[in-house]
């Protein structure tokens, strides 16, 4: 079985490691199974990409298609456009994608229009809001594989609600496998990471803002900046922050509090050691507000939706909007109320990778 990995974004290197890890122990019991990495260079930044490929080991791509930045419709052109030859020349069994960026959209028509089977893993998910790029990528890439993996009983309802049930199987989610893993080897790491940026355990704000949405409308950039220089007056901030959202800040000369600790993008180990020993994350990521879950860490997340609704429902995240005063209230909400302690459970048992595997090798033999 020849399968043709596609990633491009931060969270699916992070995604991408934990398949990969388990196709390389496949192909050390039997020469049956081959992973081929394709990286479009959605992601470029050496703290954006390459980290992550050294620390969760993920082997390095085969093609590197380098796209860079640009408008959604010529990132999503120039991937197909490189694709599509490297996919014709491979013919593999699977286009395997993950979540919903630009990469997985141009991955899955690409390998439609060639009559190549997709596996898409984290299928279902939907916010409702059609304003959102990564919806649009959602849909589109689920209608068009033969196989959605599903992280959530609630993302195969979705898939069921709109015809796909028969593509849907509920595996579980496969960051949950690598924040099992990692959490272990991050442990060794935790006092060194918080002394590095002088913080002390629960007794700081995680804080990230990269979504469109917030960074391209001024007037929710300066909410979301209002609401975290207040809150700082009390925790300080650290602000891994993003290279796009570092240019608007200083172009349009927004002011930072002197509590508010920037740094580069983090690592996976950095990222997973600050959400477990934050007192809160406030970020618009999908991806950390579920591994701040995991971590039994709030959340409070300024959209106006989340395709995570299980975090909601358990009362671990609050969805605010990037609203200054519902983001100050919200984290009065958490600062006084005793947080259960959820198992992750809702997101699988940490075996997502060998279940996603097992079914592909069963398909394919149709």
């Amino acid at each position: 079985m020849k399968i043709l990995t596609i990633i491009g974004a931060r969270p699916q290197f992070i995604k991408a490691a934990a398949l990969s890890a388990k196709i390389a122990e496949l192909q050390k019991k039997a020469n049956n199974i081959e992973e081929i990495i394709v990286h479009t260079g959605q992601h470029y930044d050496t703290e954006m990409s390459d980290v992550f490929f050294k620390e969760l080991h993920i082997p390095r791509e085969k093609y590197n298609l380098k796209v860079g930045s640009a408008s959604h419709a010529i990132q999503t052109a120039k991937i197909m456009s490189k694709l599509e030859n490297i996919v014709e020349t491979e013919k593999p069994d699977f286009t395997l994608l993950y979540g919903d960026t630009n990469s997985t959209l141009a991955g899955a028509i690409t390998a439609a229009k060639l009559k190549i089977k997709i596996a898409h893993i984290e299928a279902g998910l939907r916010s409702f809001n059609k304003n959102m790029p990564e919806e649009i990528n959602r849909i589109v890439t689920d209608h068009l594989s033969s196989l959605n993996f599903c992280p959530t009983k609630t993302a195969l309802e979705n898939l069921r609600k709109e015809g796909l049930a028969k593509t849907a199987r509920l595996v579980g989610d496969i960051m949950y496998d690598i924040a099992l893993i990692f959490t272990k080897i991050s442990e060794n790491f935790s006092n060194k990471i918080l002394n590095k940026f002088k913080l002390q355990k629960k007794n700081f704000i995680l804080m990230t803002c990269h979504r469109a949405e917030n960074t391209d409308d001024l007037k929710n950039l300066k909410e979301i900046i209002s609401a975290a220089n207040q809150l700082s007056q009390n925790l300080p901030i650290i602000f891994p922050i993003h290279p796009r959202t570092k240019k608007i800040i200083i172009k349009n000369r927004i002011t930072l509090s002197k509590n508010i600790i920037l740094s580069k993008p983090l690592s996976y180990i950095q990222s997973i050691t600050l959400q477990k020993n934050a007192k809160i994350l406030l970020t618009d990521s999908g991806g950390m507000q579920k591994e701040a879950f995991f971590f039994n860490t709030p959340c409070i997340t300024f959209r106006n939706e989340t395709e995570w609704v299980e975090t909601v429902k358990t009362g671990m995240n609050i969805v605010t909007g990037a609203n200054s005063k519902k983001i100050i209230d919200a984290f009065a909400i958490f600062a006084k109320k005793k947080l259960k302690k959820f198992k992750s459970h809702i997101y699988g048992d940490g075996n997502t990778a060998e279940k996603i595997l097992k079914i592909l090798n069963e398909y394919s033999g149709k």
